[in-house]
């Protein structure tokens, strides 16, 4: 087909049309006049609705007025004074952050109060940061009266924030006007668990009811952080130092308790190796202090350890308050506690009662923090167990050279009881002739191992609480504050759990070798009448280290392992190149052959088993 081509006339035509379209548009332009009015109608609409917007403007900021002053009206008629303090701009959930190297704090506006509480440094059994308040676990409040009859509680208002000091104080003050207050003044210094708390009032002398003194409430729940829950709550108790310092106190560990004491100077929320503490500038008059347990059973999915309360008054002075206090939020660490001179907050650790708190306190821990600056810490507990056994091998030595006496006159015992099988007071007497000629007593055996009881309880008291040991592994053992674990069972076991520890195990086996060695000689004499069967008892101890140790810290296991094992040691040395059993009976031949004389007990026992005989077969006669 042939492509159109664009012709002369048509090129004419479409120029003749355009000219005639400028033309007329040329001839219809508005005028000078008509421009200038066309602008001023424009500006005139343009007028018109900026003043409806100002008009707008004007209705919604009197509604809003009004609704203010509705607002402050319903807030005065419930908080009276304390209304002011809702109309602010702080009446509204947020919070304050106040932090240092150390610690973590979320403060909230509501309240005034502590709603989180994070320590930077330590994370729990399963790798979260330790938190010591969160999610609602802790509460604050002042209960206080006002000169118009209401009752008001801190944690249901809200507090204005203000932060100074290079971010490390802040105060939350809760308004009755401007110069009207009641503050909160938190301050926290660089590298420390401390906060310093101040209460204080300003120009409420006319608004609190002076007659009736402020009511303090602090409690809080203790987050579980441990792998084993039972054993955490096992050492979660609440301790307070009162009589001005002079004594220290604990509620129930493993029930429901609650106690008022007078003059408490400081009470600690202890959760095994972290706490929460509370100190006074000057004792608290009264307190009224409450626990409870929150762990049925070991879960692993429970929460929760105990739930604390304390209440407590504090008086008003010329109708306003003022006391300094101050909060701990960190770890249960004797070096970290001990260095706050004069508070004695190294008191609140489960050092053990007496003798054996002061042997944990004085020598155990102080001697572990030594050995571990340098060793390992698993190197370090079998070093002090070491020479902990060395320390206590006289002892040994003396206990061992009782029973080798025994072993002695054995076949004279089992003489005596064969002649007089039947008449118990005669074998009795004469069993006590043969100890009394051979200058051997049944006792002089118990005496050692009863002396060696206060460092062994200590040592049970130093493994649980020594916060050196969290979360430090050694061999095949993560944490030799909690149980070590080689197999995981797929079922649970009464009592013992439903994994293995190997340490236990261990421990338990040389237990056992000790008690056959220390034991087995007694159990092949004839078993007395009345006295325990010292088989079960051989057997029975390695199997209560087995099944109870199974959730203990594996640091304790080591040492028993370690203990026990260096004791069978120094007892076959003892044996073999040390005592000789035949000197020794020949000493005790000498013995027999010189007279002896009796002391005031022996005779005293004498003349009781004589007249008791007597009585005997004067009954006998009748």
């Amino acid at each position: 087909m042939e492509e159109k081509k664009l012709d002369t006339k048509s090129i004419i035509g479409f120029v003749l049309i355009g000219a005639i379209l400028i033309w007329v548009m040329y001839n219809n332009r508005p005028s000078e006049e008509e421009i200038e009015a066309r602008k001023a109608q424009e500006q005139v609409e343009k007028n018109r609705q900026e003043a409806e917007k100002d008009q707008v403007a004007d209705y919604e900021e009197e509604a809003e007025s009004l609704t203010d002053s509705t607002a402050r009206a319903n807030y005065t008629k419930t908080l009276g004074a304390f209304g002011y303090s809702a109309t602010l701009s702080s009446a509204k959930d947020g919070v304050t952050v106040l932090e240092n190297d150390v610690v973590y704090f979320k403060i909230s506006n509501k309240g005034g109060q502590i709603v989180e509480a994070k320590l930077k440094d330590f994370h729990t059994y399963d790798s979260v940061p330790v938190y010591l308040v969160k999610d609602g676990s802790a509460s604050f409040n002042l209960t206080f009266g006002t000169s118009d009859n209401r009752t008001l509680n801190t944690q249901d208002m809200y507090f204005e924030p203000s932060l100074s000091g290079d971010g490390k104080v802040l105060s939350m003050k809760l308004k009755a006007s401007p110069d009207q207050f009641l503050e909160y003044r938190y301050e926290l210094n660089p590298d420390d668990y401390m906060v310093d708390f101040t209460i204080r009032s300003q120009g409420l002398n006319g608004v609190l009811n002076s007659a009736q003194p402020v009511h303090l409430d602090w409690k809080l729940k203790g987050i579980r952080h441990s792998k084993s829950i039972t054993y955490e709550n096992r050492y979660t108790r609440l301790t307070y130092q009162y009589e001005n310092g002079d004594n220290i106190s604990k509620l129930s560990a493993g029930s429901d308790d609650e106690d008022t004491e007078e003059d408490v100077t400081w009470l600690s929320y202890r959760q095994h190796f972290f706490s929460s503490i509370l100190i006074a500038d000057k004792p608290f008059a009264k307190v009224n202090l409450t626990s409870k347990d929150l762990v049925e059973d070991e879960n692993k999915e429970a929460k929760w350890t105990k739930a604390y309360g304390a209440s407590t008054d504090l008086e008003l002075t010329g109708g306003e308050i003022n006391r300094n206090l101050s909060w701990y939020f960190g770890p249960t660490d004797v070096k970290i506690l001990s260095g706050y001179e004069g508070l004695d907050l190294d008191d609140s650790i489960p050092f053990g009662w007496g003798i054996f708190g002061w042997i944990n306190k004085h020598v155990f821990t102080p001697l572990y923090t030594f050995l571990s600056s340098f060793l390992p810490y698993g190197v370090a507990i079998i070093v002090m167990t070491i020479l902990v056994r060395l320390l206590l091998s006289p002892v040994t030595y003396k206990s061992y050279l009782s029973q080798a006496k025994m072993k002695v006159l054995r076949p004279e015992i089992a003489e005596v009881n064969e002649k007089y099988k039947d008449d118990a007071m005669k074998k009795q007497q004469a069993t006590m002739k043969i100890y009394n000629k051979a200058g051997v007593s049944p006792l002089s055996g118990c005496i050692p191992a009863l002396l060696q009881l206060p460092v062994f309880y200590a040592l049970f008291m130093f493994f649980p609480t020594a916060f050196a040991l969290r979360q430090k592994s050694f061999l095949w053992a993560d944490d030799l504050s909690s149980y070590d674990t080689i197999a995981e069972l797929p079922f649970k076991i009464p009592f013992y759990g439903d994994h293995v520890s190997l340490f236990p195990i261990l421990a338990s086996i040389a237990i056992l070798i000790y008690m056959m060695m220390t034991t087995g000689q007694n159990m092949q004499m004839q078993q007395q009448p009345g006295m325990p069967n010292m088989k079960f008892i051989m057997y029975l101890s390695p199997l209560f280290m087995l099944i109870f140790f199974n959730n203990y810290a594996s640091g304790l296991s080591l040492y028993y392992f370690i203990s026990n094992l260096i004791t069978i040691f120094i007892m076959l040395a003892i044996k073999h190149f040390i005592i000789d059993e035949e000197k020794i009976h020949a000493k005790i031949e000498e013995k027999k052959k010189k007279p002896k004389k009796m002391n005031r007990f022996q005779r005293k026992m004498q003349e009781m088993m004589e007249e008791a005989q007597a009585q005997q077969k004067t009954k006998g006669k009748r």
